[in-house]
């Protein structure tokens, strides 16, 4: 540690005494194996040399040290991005207090400095992450890293941050996490945690295990034949390979001992024995169970929803031969859903045609309300998406055994070349119906605050569950989020180690089509009225949602950080008025004012 006089405040980098370097490789004198399968063979990967890079701030030649600002620059609840010649960092004031963590948050890259500063916190504009001030830790989700946190003095009136250049480089830091004691003397078919699903919320639960110093067997199983990735992406950004937008690279999960048997599918849970049956017959013992399986894609139920050409957009694969199979064709999408509308707008550059079918007469009609619905179709048709509205498929015409044609109920004839479906999905929880697992009537799981089911020592998380939701009075509501599947993950491994944690985040997501990205907060299910405050032909707007007189969700376009800042009022537990989304507006967005948040103003 850098030792100063006592009326000098500094900020470094600082690495918990837990986080500190460590001896790379696991005790049983190799690093652990990765179970990872490939054309449905089983094969064993062992990290020989990978092993992470020891302390960097012990290098004096790697920390820079320069002055930033006076002491009178900030005044409290401000932040101010700094450069310190080799990389820039974050300033903040808070409390009276100085600190300085990475400028840019480690999901998408966004500049912290344009988002919420709140309850020794601040929120990235874009999707909605938390960071500790004080820790750099990820507090909230989208993403798996924190921020480097770096330390600061004030000397004669001056703010001086001190920093490795290493940090000010890579923005991003991975927490330190345990190891698995002795991983070659398990027997395969048994293991302490088994995590059914390797998505967001897989993952999550299993690194956060490590981080809280959990060092016995964790093995995830998923269908997928690929190591978790960032699954928005599939319909976002469509040609992406998977090593691309892989969550973590194969090593990560050799270095932490976290198994992953891919192309694997679990058939049935005997809660009983405590036993999971895996499709091809294999048997596997657990002690905690994580159902984390999410969606399956709904189907067509026409004639020729089986030819080639028609694809339900889950894997890497399918979306690169979309991709490939549409450029210069006639492509025709089935439903206005979040993926069909980001499809649409993914091809419409690259495709001859776009042409979209939808039951609604507007998209997003549920969701966002049927302005801001126009709004967005109005911006798709600028870009040559052709509408077919309130009207379903009834035949797929092949000729030569591919796709040619798709015919309307109302009896229009789309020529098409490849047909996307996007009609929805119902939870991937078939195997679950003779567990004794409470399932709701849409087969969901149903789960507590602290993502337990009925069973004890099985917990669920993700697109297949509900929950209760604390923003709307702990109704159970099904969030098939992005941001909160990590979050669902965190509490299911906190109360694995029973923490007794209760989940209390507020939903986030977003969705970017033309370049544009809406925003959104909250959980709008039921919504009676919409306030919209801005230009709506101008795509420059925020919508606040309304259920007797409260706001229950918000969305906007061209309007950060209007969203996160609404998202941490109620992350606060406090309640929007209908009456005060003016106030609400003009305080938080054009005076930039964020008194409210915290209740000190009027």
């Amino acid at each position: 540690f850098w030792v100063v006089p006592a009326v000098e405040v500094k900020i470094e980098v600082v690495i918990p005494e837990k986080e500190r370097s460590k001896e790379e490789m696991s005790p049983n004198g190799k690093a652990s194996p990765l179970i990872y399968k490939v054309n449905g063979t089983a094969r064993h990967y062992h990290l020989e040399e990978h092993p992470i890079a020891s302390n960097p701030y012990h290098n004096p030649k790697d920390v820079v040290e320069a002055s930033v600002c006076h002491v009178k620059d900030l005044e409290n609840g401000q932040m101010r991005e700094v450069d310190l010649g080799c990389g820039k960092a974050l300033l903040i004031k808070e409390n009276g207090e100085f600190h300085a963590v990475g400028h840019k948050c480690p999901h998408y890259g966004a500049p912290l400095v344009k988002g919420v500063l709140s309850r020794g916190r601040v929120r990235c504009p874009w999707h909605g992450a938390c960071f500790s001030i004080g820790t750099g830790d990820i507090e909230d989700f989208p993403g798996l890293d924190s921020l480097h946190r770096f330390q600061v003095k004030i000397e004669k009136e001056k703010v001086y941050i001190r920093a490795s250049k290493q940090a000010l480089q890579t923005q991003r830091r991975t927490k330190m996490m345990a190891k698995c004691i002795s991983l070659s003397n398990y027997n395969l078919s048994s293991t302490n945690v088994l995590i059914i699903g390797a998505g967001a919320a897989g993952l999550v639960c299993a690194e956060t295990l490590r981080q809280e110093g959990f060092s016995d067997r964790i093995v995830m199983c998923t269908m997928d034949r690929h190591l978790p990735y960032d699954r928005p992406k599939l319909s976002k950004s469509m040609d992406s390979h998977p090593e691309q937008i892989a969550l973590r690279p194969k090593e990560f999960f050799c270095t932490y001992d976290i198994e992953v048997l891919t192309e694997m599918q679990v058939a049935a849970v005997d809660v009983k024995s405590k036993i999971a049956v895996f499709k091809d017959g294999f048997k596997m013992e657990y002690n905690k169970l994580l159902i984390a399986t999410g969606n399956t894609p709904k189907t067509l139920s026409c004639k020729g929803k089986e030819m080639e050409n028609v694809f339900n957009i889950r894997t890497p694969e399918d979306a690169n031969r979309v991709v490939k199979l549409a450029t210069s064709k006639n492509v025709v999408i089935v439903g206005a859903s979040f993926l069909g509308m980001e499809v649409a707008a993914y091809l419409a550059e690259r495709a001859h045609s776009v042409s979209l079918v939808e039951l609604e007469h507007v998209p997003f009609k549920k969701f966002f309300g049927e302005r801001v619905g126009r709004a967005v179709m109005k911006m798709f048709e600028n870009n040559r998406v052709k509408f077919y509205m309130q009207t379903e498929v009834s035949e797929l015409r092949e000729q030569e055994g591919k796709l040619k044609e798709v015919v309307l109920k109302s009896g229009k004839v789309l020529r098409a070349d490849v047909c996307v479906v996007g009609v929805g999905a119902v939870p991937a929880t078939g195997f679950l119906k003779q567990s004794g697992i409470n399932i709701d009537s849409k087969g969901f799981v149903v789960v507590n605050k602290m993502m337990q089911t009925n069973i004890p020592g099985v917990f669920a998380a993700g697109d297949a569950v509900t929950f209760p939701l604390t923003l709307r009075n702990n109704k159970k509501v099904n969030v098939p989020h992005w941001q909160m599947a990590h979050m669902h993950g965190r509490i299911a491994a906190l109360n694995m180690l029973a923490h007794g944690t209760e989940i209390s985040t507020v939903p986030y997501l977003w969705t970017a089509m033309f370049g544009k990205s809406i925003r959104y907060a909250g959980h709008g299910e039921g919504f009676d009225d919409v306030v919209i405050q801005g230009d709506l032909d101008e795509l420059k707007f925020v919508a606040f949602y309304t259920k007797s007189d409260e706001v229950v969700a918000v969305a906007s376009m061209n309007y950060d950080p209007i969203v996160s800042k609404v998202a941490e009022v109620l992350a606060a537990g406090r309640t929007i008025r209908k009456r005060d989304v003016d106030a609400v507006v003009f305080l938080s967005f054009r005076t930039g004012d964020m008194s409210w948040l915290t209740g000190k103003g009027s």
